[in-house]
């Protein structure tokens, strides 16, 4: 009916069709425990030969693996993507950065008091070269990170900031974070993802939220490593691109994004020098094919991308 293999890194558990196997809906109806015990064993499934780049059927795939019809609402997501609209509702684009930036390991939403716990990612469009969604164990990188860094994040927790422009369209204003022009919303919003939350000169609107650093998984009980204090800190960006931050705001507290201990103290950079070297190694890269899609424990997984050239088109729905 299938056939399975293992990544000799730990993660996809790959699942592919084999002689006598159904349609994908009655598959995933007749194994959904299966699947979902292989889940939360693996961190990630790819299953690789089952659908057509058709997004109607990405979301009839979703709904079976899920046994609902509730797609995960993005608004309040820092990354800039794209609603797919229209009757697709609930679906989005991968997060649209510009195509040289690679991006780190991460769990989805991990800066937010409301996150999903279920992501799948669907590739429409393979990139030519690069483009690889990567992937990381995230009871593997707390493991390998040092242990006091490990407690000082448990017990300090994590002070995400983040400045959201008024100028609509732009990929990084309030408007487009939120999906709504209009500021009551976006202030519900802000209430029901745990922000704190301020209006500045200009219309700018300024969100804090402080997160644990660290999280039990509720089916399992395993510790992970679930926070982005190496992405949201300004030593993440290039040194031009901090450069330009700076000329433009005139201080890393009104950057896009910024990011402290839970008290307000600053993070060491020895401390984030030491969780990307984690990260990266405990970086899996999962190649992309055309009709691929990838299910990942928000909490067990992180994931991040590759730098790619050419076109490349990844949907994203959550749970």
């Amino acid at each position: 009916m299938i056939k399975t293999s293992l990544d000799p890194r730990g993660l996809p558990l790959a699942i592919e069709p084999d002689d006598g196997c159904p349609g994908f809906e009655s598959l995933l109806h007749e194994r959904r425990d299966f699947f979902s015990e292989k889940l939360l064993e693996h961190g990630a499934l790819l299953f690789r030969g089952f659908a057509e780049p058709d997004l109607e059927q990405f979301r009839r795939f979703v709904a079976a693996f899920s046994g609902s019809e509730t797609l995960f609402d993005y608004a309040g997501g820092a990354s800039p993507r794209s609603a797919l609209g229209g009757e697709k509702d609930g679906l989005y684009s991968s997060t649209e950065y510009p195509s040289s930036m690679g991006l780190a390991l991460h769990n989805e939403l991990s800066y937010a008091d409301v996150y999903p716990k279920r992501l799948f990612f669907f590739c429409l469009v393979a990139a030519e070269q690069g483009g690889e969604t990567t992937l990381g164990d995230s009871r593997r990188i707390l493991r390998r990170i040092d242990p006091g860094i490990v407690d000082a994040f448990r017990t300090r927790r994590v002070r995400y900031v983040r400045n959201l422009s008024p100028d609509q369209g732009s990929g990084y204003s309030w408007q487009d974070a939120f999906e709504t022009d209009d500021p009551q919303v976006a202030e519900s919003h802000c209430r029901r993802i745990g922000a704190e939350f301020e209006w500045g000169e200009g219309g700018m609107l300024r969100l804090s939220q402080v997160r644990p650093g660290i999280a039990a998984h509720p089916a399992t009980g395993d510790e992970v490593w679930f926070n982005q204090a190496d992405g949201f800190h300004p030593s993440a960006l290039d040194p031009a691109t901090y450069a330009a931050f700076l000329d433009q705001t005139g201080s890393e507290d009104r950057f896009r994004l910024n990011v402290t201990y839970g008290d307000g103290s600053p993070i060491e950079a020895a401390t984030l020098d030491h969780i990307r070297a984690a990260l990266r190694e405990e970086t899996v890269p999962h190649r992309w094919r055309t009709g691929d899609i990838l299910v990942l424990d928000n909490l067990l997984a992180a994931h991040g991308r590759m730098p790619f050239s050419g076109a490349r088109k990844i949907a994203l729905a959550m749970t």
